[in-house]
């Protein structure tokens, strides 16, 4: 429990995405991944067939929220994100993915 107000109090929600530009063949995933695992979350991330990487974040809003400001702002080295959506957010009860990892 924090003193600066800053605790979830147990809350958790879950976001899904797909970002755009060029973000395959620039290790988005791997870096995607580290990043998921830095803040604490459970999620996965994959390359689609159009060019674009999908996944899903889950955990506590305030790091979902860093990872959302990752994906749409910064991403590995070597990506040019162009647009990042973001769908299907909601409250959820427990977490439903254990760890972050690659899928494909």
């Amino acid at each position: 429990m924090s003193n600066d107000g800053s605790d979830t109090g147990g809350k958790l929600c879950s976001v899904d995405f797909e970002i755009f530009g060029h973000v395959q063949g620039v290790c988005f995933r791997m870096y995607a991944e580290d990043e998921g695992h830095r803040l604490g979350l459970c999620g996965w991330v994959k390359n689609t067939s159009r060019g674009t990487v999908v996944g899903q974040v889950q955990g506590p809003p305030e790091k979902v929220k860093e990872m959302r400001v990752w994906l749409s702002k910064k991403g590995s080295p070597g990506s040019r994100i162009t647009r990042a959506v973001f769908s299907n957010e909601r409250d959820i009860p427990k977490l439903e993915i254990s760890g972050f990892r690659t899928r494909r």
